[in-house]
């Protein structure tokens, strides 16, 4: 039987988005510890029948074992009494997405196609460089945003991922990695980027959670100016974003004008570039340290002229923005209605922008032969899914 994908048109907090069915309980029963915040531990611990005392001391010791040791198995916990030890595997998880396929590009990135406890397939990548090593993680299985050059966003929303399943990507990326015990120094995984599949700001409170734990010194110890969250520009959600993640931003911009962003970028009609600009302006926390990062794909003949140059400097300069602009070479996907701008015209692109004192990378696109490069990642869950079906 297949998992159950029906939509359900919900308001969501600020915006009618058309929201999925929320995650379905466990099958066993259990309770899912990851994601939950030490409080929410010692709750579950009590409602289990544990007094007061016993529950603040075993959620202290629980959450230890799951953060810095990365542990799954009670039966490891060496601190709780060996009788106890069962008593909890019985009503309690500490789980991770399961793995269903991992891939390595030629470049060494990595890719995995991983599948909830209820059936539904999402995408995380891990992309090493020399002096770091980002994961680039999901919020959402699916994406309700229809960006026209993102193959991501042709797929239908099914479902917010739950706070556990997205900490459990980072822990995931961990055990691969070889990353436990917890460290502050010397580690592969040093930074993280919600920029896998899914708009954040349409799973605020999930996303808030899962990074809380992320970001814990004594949870998986990640400094905020290490996690960057990007948003196709959910502008009443930014100031929140700001005043309770604190994290890096980062916009999803592509274009500088309303025809081209409405139609790339359809969230455009709803919040316009001036909107998310004065969003952008207002963002906690911004500044010449902390700038805002904006991405923007190059689309031939589309978004990439010097008039399109121009009127990017123009704008950033009008909103008084502490920015930098990443550009992306477009990653094509079986469909794409667009094409890649030439090298030479990113090239001219990026100088009229870096002439102005603006910071304008071309970003070195990673994974392609993997499809784990931005705006690809489908492929392999939708090829899972109808494999599935045809089964």
């Amino acid at each position: 039987m297949s998992a159950d994908t029906t939509l359900m048109p919900i308001p969501g907090a600020v915006d009618p988005v058309p929201v999925a069915r929320a995650a379905v309980p466990r099958a066993d029963g259990r309770v899912e510890l990851v994601g939950l915040s030490r409080d929410r531990i010692r709750d579950a611990l009590e409602a289990a029948g544990l007094d007061d005392r016993q529950a603040k001391l075993r959620a202290k010791q629980i959450w230890h074992w799951i953060y810095n040791r990365g542990v799954g198995d009670f039966a490891a916990m060496s601190d709780i009494a060996k009788p106890q030890r069962p008593w909890f595997a019985e009503r309690f998880v500490i789980s991770r997405p399961e793995v269903v396929e991992a891939q390595v590009s030629s470049d060494g990135t990595r890719k995995w196609l991983l599948k909830t406890h209820d059936g539904h397939d999402f995408e995380m990548v891990f992309i090493p460089d020399a002096d770091r090593g980002t994961l680039c993680v999901s919020s959402q299985v699916g994406c309700t945003l229809n960006c026209r050059f993102c193959a991501t966003g042709t797929m239908q929303l099914v479902r917010n991922l739950e706070p556990a399943e997205i900490v459990g990507q980072v822990m995931l990326a961990r055990d691969a990695l070889g990353e436990w015990p917890s460290q502050s120094e010397g580690r592969m995984l040093t930074n993280i980027v919600m920029m896998g599949m899914g708009e954040p700001l349409y799973n605020f409170d999930n996303v808030r959670d899962a990074l809380k734990i992320v970001m814990d010194g004594d949870g998986l110890g990640l400094s905020r100016r290490r996690i960057t969250l990007s948003t196709s520009g959910v502008v009443p959600m930014m100031a929140r974003a700001g005043e309770e993640i604190g994290v890096n931003l980062a916009v999803s911009l592509h274009a500088v004008t309303k025809e081209v962003r409405d139609e790339i970028v359809p969230l455009n009609r709803k919040y316009g570039i001036e909107q998310l600009l004065e969003a952008c302006a207002a963002y906690p926390g911004a500044n010449n340290a902390r700038r805002i990062t904006f991405e923007y794909v190059m689309l031939k003949d589309k978004n990439d002229s010097d008039e399109d140059a121009r009127e990017l400097v123009r704008l950033i300069r009008k909103y008084k923005l502490p920015a930098k602009v990443n550009l992306i070479p477009f990653n094509p996907w079986p469909g794409a209605a667009y094409e890649c701008s030439d090298p030479a015209r990113i090239r001219a692109f990026s100088n009229i922008v870096f002439e102005s004192g603006i910071s304008a990378p071309v970003r070195t696109p990673r994974g392609r032969d993997i499809d784990a490069a931005c705006g690809q990642l489908k492929t392999a869950a939708e090829k899972k899914r109808r494999s599935r079906e045809a089964a």
